[in-house]
C-alpha cells in the first residue's frame, strides 16, 4: 500500500503542483487549504507524513502542529514555510516538527527529505517489532521496544524526533556518535544538513532527562566530534 501524504498549504498552486509530483513518486496525496481542514483530514485519513505550511488562514500551522502532537499523532511532520529565521526553525522543532524546509524550495531536495522521513519511520516500526529490551540505570528505565523512558516510574514526555534521537544514542551507548551519523540515522539524510538541528534536540533531551531536582548527566558533548550517552556513573 502506498504511503499517504497530507499537504496543508493555503496556496493552491503550490499544493497542487507538489501533490502532482508526489503522486508521480507513487504516493497517495491529500491536500487541505486551511488548518481546520488539515486537522480534519489528519484524523480521518491517518497520513504517514504531513507537509505543513505555517502561515495558514484561520488556524495557524503552529496550532495545527501542536494539536497533532497533543492528540498523539506521531506521523513525521515536514514544515514548508517562507519563514527562514533560525528562531522560526527552533520554534518548529520544539513544537514537534521532524524537518523544516524554507520557501522557495528545490523539488528534488524536498522529495529526498520526504523519502528519508518515511524511510526512518518505517525502520523505526520494524525495529520496534523485532526488539524487546529494557535498560535500567540509576532512576531511569529505557524501554527500547516502546521508545519510552521513565524516571522514578513516571514516563517522560518527548516529541517523536527527540525519542528517535535519544534511542539512536542508546543504541550506541558508550560510544561517541558524530553529528553527521546522527543526522543520517535519525533524519535520514547525510552530510550538508545544518548540524545545529542536533544541538537543539540534544538541549531539549538534557532538560527533560535531568528534571529540576536531578544532576544526572546521561548525554555528554565530545568537543568537535559529537555526543556520547553513557550508563556509567
Amino acid at each position: 500500500m502506498a504511503d499517504r501524504i497530507l499537504i496543508i498549504e493555503d496556496q493552491a498552486d503550490i499544493g497542487s503542483a507538489l501533490a502532482e509530483h508526489l503522486r508521480i513518486e507513487g504516493f497517495t496525496v491529500d491536500v487541505a487549504l486551511t488548518g481546520e481542514a488539515g486537522l480534519d483530514s489528519a484524523v480521518s485519513e491517518t497520513p504517514d507524513l504531513v507537509i505543513l505550511d505555517l502561515m495558514l488562514p484561520g488556524v495557524s500551522g503552529e496550532t495545527v502542529l501542536r494539536t497533532l502532537r497533543s492528540d498523539g499523532v506521531t506521523a513525521p511532520v515536514l514544515i514548508l514555510s517562507a519563514r527562514h529565521e533560525e528562531v522560526d526553525k527552533v520554534h518548529g522543532f520544539r513544537l514537534g516538527a521532524d524537518d523544516y524546509v524554507t520557501k522557495p524550495f528545490g523539488l528534488l531536495e524536498l522529495l529526498a527529505r520526504v523519502h528519508a522521513l518515511l524511510r526512518r519511520a518505517a525502520e523505526r516500526r520494524s525495529a520496534l517489532a523485532s526488539r524487546a529490551t529494557q535498560i535500567v540505570f540509576d532512576r531511569f528505565v529505557f524501554d527500547v521496544s516502546g521508545h519510552r523512558v521513565t524516571r522514578d516510574g513516571v514516563e517522560l514526555q518527548m516529541r517523536p524526533k527527540e525519542r528517535d534521537l535519544l534511542f539512536a544514542l542508546v543504541e550506541h551507548a558508550g560510544r561517541t556518535v558524530s553529528r553527521d551519523r546522527l543526522l543520517k540515522e535519525v533524519w535520514g539524510y547525510a552530510k550538508g544538513v545544518d548540524s545545529r538541528t542536533i544541538d537543539w534536540h540534544i538541549a531539549e533531551l538534557r532538560r527533560k532527562l535531568s528534571g529540576d531536582e536531578s544532576q544526572t548527566t546521561l548525554i555528554r558533548t565530545i568537543r568537535k566530534v559529537g555526543y556520547l550517552l553513557t550508563f556509567e556513573s
